[in-house]
């Protein structure tokens, strides 16, 4: 039996494409999504534990991995396989973590988790700038507790123009690189250098980033609506002790 695809095109407006499709790989999974954009392919796959974990906060999960075999290739010297994440892949677990987190309600404690791999590489692409993309998507054809659907685009300025998800080449040409993340009504996270901007400057490459963000928010809402919303599942809410909570905030609330 062949699997029904479904599939969403963002055009980023300069002749560059990004899809995203559901209904082939990862089945299993609570959601599932594949990232395309020129060779470069992700594949993110989310999970939650049904049952509540023991922990008093959050057990999420962000795994990101660029593996040698996305570039069809294998470690070289003595060790012939791959170990521990690079210090560039933790990083990008951390953006994708840290706009995710918050979206979560607060009193969900069930364990979520969050697999980005990096199934074929494209030297003209960044696939970290798709890897919020992808979460999000996945997030939005599960059943998860989520507040709203995100993405995160990196946005560099070349000979003054102002680029989404720019290419490794356009990047060292750059004077500004930073990765923005956010919902469709609110910039949630703002990470990046460059060189010597004015807080103007600043605030347009951020606008700019926006946009392109509400367009990939818009393609995830009408994948999900084409592949078909799930209800939200019913969870073990976590108990919380409102005196104790009352009493720190008298003790401590003014000091601080």
């Amino acid at each position: 039996m062949k699997p029904k695809v479904y599939k969403e095109i963002i055009d980023l407006g300069d002749g560059r494409e990004v899809s995203i499709e559901t209904g082939k790989l990862a089945k299993q999974a609570h959601g599932s999504v594949v990232v395309q954009m020129g060779k470069a392919m992700l594949l993110c796959t989310v999970v939650s534990n049904y049952k509540k974990s023991p922990v008093d906060f959050l057990p999420l999960t962000v795994d990101y991995r660029e593996k040698f075999a996305a570039a069809g290739r294998y470690p070289g010297g003595f060790f012939k396989r791959e170990a521990r994440p690079s210090d560039g892949e933790v990083l990008t677990m951390r953006l994708v973590d840290r706009v995710l987190r918050p979206l979560f309600p607060k009193d969900y404690h069930s364990e979520v988790q969050v697999m980005i791999q990096l199934m074929s590489h494209d030297e003209d692409v960044m696939p970290d700038a798709l890897a919020g993309l992808a979460a999000s998507a996945a997030i939005q054809l599960s059943d998860f507790p989520f507040e709203c659907p995100i993405s995160e685009a990196r946005v560099a300025r070349v000979n003054g123009e102002f680029v989404i998800n720019p290419s490794r080449a356009q990047l060292d040409q750059s004077d500004m690189d930073m990765m923005i993340g956010a919902s469709a009504d609110s910039v949630m996270m703002v990470e990046g250098e460059m060189d010597e901007c004015s807080e103007e400057e600043m605030a347009d490459a951020i606008k700019f980033a926006h946009e392109a963000i509400k367009d990939q928010i818009d393609a995830q809402m009408k994948l999900a609506d084409a592949f078909g919303r799930k209800e939200v599942r019913e969870y073990d809410q976590a108990e919380e002790n409102e005196d104790l909570q009352k009493q720190i905030h008298e003790a401590a609330y003014d000091k601080c």
